[in-house]
């Protein structure tokens, strides 16, 4: 007989690799850069050299979050992406060396 309804998802389900390893700089710039050319377009070169380098900082020093990025350019785009700074924090507030 079909079974209707959701199905359970294994438990053991696949995970992306960033998840299984940790996230990292290169990562979050990654995920930044891709929310971005979604949500506002542009290149994903324009977006990358916005974003700068992620500086981290060691977690004994810095228990809560250890990252942080220092946008440059245009007013607007620096704006979009500190408040996506923001929010991406709020999910990964510490990132692996």
């Amino acid at each position: 007989l079909p079974v209707l309804g959701p199905q359970p998802q294994p438990i053991d389900a696949p995970r992306p690799i960033a998840y299984l390893r940790g996230m990292t700089a290169n990562d979050m710039i990654d995920l930044l850069v891709a929310r971005l050319v979604r949500d506002h377009g542009k290149s994903k070169h324009h977006w990358r050299k916005a974003i700068g380098p992620i500086r981290l900082y060691s977690a004994t020093t810095h228990p809560h979050c250890n990252w942080v990025a220092n946008p440059t350019g245009m007013g607007r785009d620096v704006a979009l992406i500190e408040s996506l700074l923001d929010d991406v924090r709020l999910a990964h507030p510490m990132l692996h060396h």
